[in-house]
C-alpha cells in the first residue's frame, strides 16, 4: 500500500505540494492530472525520493511504501529505489546493447548468476511486449529501437529489479499514436502485478487506463476518486471545469 498523510514540499521558499493526504489503491493504475506545474510529478517523485536530487527540497509530512515512512532516516533509498520503479517522459536507454539495458539493474545489485539474469531478462522483455520484437537481436544498441520500443525497453529496465510500484511520468507523451497505444496496453496488463501512478497531460489517455484518478491544481489536491466519477460526476466545479476543457 502506498499512501501521502499532510504532505508538504517546498523548492526554497517555494511551496510546491500543499498538505496533500491521499491513498493509493494497489494493483491498478492511479492518474494524476492537472495543468502544468501543478505539483503532479512533483507528487510523484515523492514516492521514489527522487525529489531529493533537487538543491533546497525540504519536505513534511509522510509518505508511506509498504507500512515504511520512506522519508525515515533508516530507509535505504537504493533499496527503495528498487522496490519503487521510474519510466520517464522521454525514452532515456543507456548506451549498451538491449540484453544489458535490462541487465543493467541486477548486475548492479550483484546478481552473478549469468542463467538467472537471461532469465530475468527474458521474462521483463516479455512483461513489457517487446520480447518478439527483439529476442533475436539482444546485442544490437538500444539506440537502434524505435522511440516507442525504448520506451517499453526502459518499462523491462525497470521490471528485471522487480518492483512492486511503477511510477510513470507522461511515459507516451513523445511517441506517436501507435506506439502510445501499445504502452497504454501494457500498462493495463501490468496493473494485474504492480502498482502503478502515472502522470499524463492527456484526458483521454488518463480516462482509458487508469481506475482512479487525481486531480491537482497550484500544488492542492482538488479531487481524488474513481477515474468515471472524475469525468462524469466529479464533486468539485473545478475538476469539472479542467476535464471538460474550459481551463487549463
Amino acid at each position: 500500500m502506498i499512501e501521502a498523510k499532510n504532505l508538504n514540499l517546498y523548492y526554497s521558499s517555494f511551496q510546491a505540494l500543499k498538505d496533500i493526504s491521499m491513498k493509493v489503491p494497489e494493483k491498478s493504475v492511479t492518474a494524476l492530472i492537472g495543468p502544468s506545474g501543478c505539483g503532479k510529478s512533483t507528487f510523484l517523485r515523492t514516492f521514489n525520493r527522487m525529489n531529493d536530487l533537487i538543491p533546497g527540497v525540504k519536505i513534511e509530512g509522510s509518505v508511506i511504501v509498504d507500512d515504511m515512512d520512506v522519508y525515515d532516516k533508516s530507509i535505504d533509498v537504493d533499496a527503495l529505489r528498487k522496490r519503487v520503479g521510474m519510466v520517464f517522459q522521454k525514452p532515456n536507454p543507456f548506451a549498451k546493447s538491449i540484453f544489458e539495458n535490462v541487465a543493467y539493474g541486477m548486475r548492479v545489485n550483484g546478481v552473478k548468476d549469468e542463467q538467472k539474469i537471461k532469465q530475468v531478462v527474458e521474462e521483463s522483455l516479455k512483461q513489457a511486449a517487446l520480447w518478439d520484437e527483439v529476442k533475436d537481436n539482444l546485442k544490437k544498441s538500444a539506440y537502434a529501437l524505435s522511440g516507442g520500443q525504448q520506451q517499453r525497453l526502459c518499462i523491462a529496465r525497470a521490471l528485471a529489479v522487480e518492483p512492486t510500484i511503477l511510477l510513470m511520468d507522461e511515459p507516451a507523451s513523445a511517441l506517436d499514436p501507435i506506439s502510445t497505444s501499445k504502452i497504454e496496453e501494457l500498462i493495463h496488463e501490468l496493473k494485474k502485478d504492480y502498482t502503478i501512478l502515472i502522470v499524463t497531460h492527456n484526458m483521454q489517455q488518463a480516462a482509458r487506463v487508469s481506475d482512479h484518478t487525481a486531480f491537482f491544481y497550484m500544488g492542492t489536491l482538488v479531487e481524488f476518486d474513481e477515474t468515471k466519477t472524475i469525468f462524469t460526476n466529479p464533486v468539485k466545479q473545478q475538476t469539472q471545469n479542467y476535464v471538460t476543457g474550459r481551463f487549463g
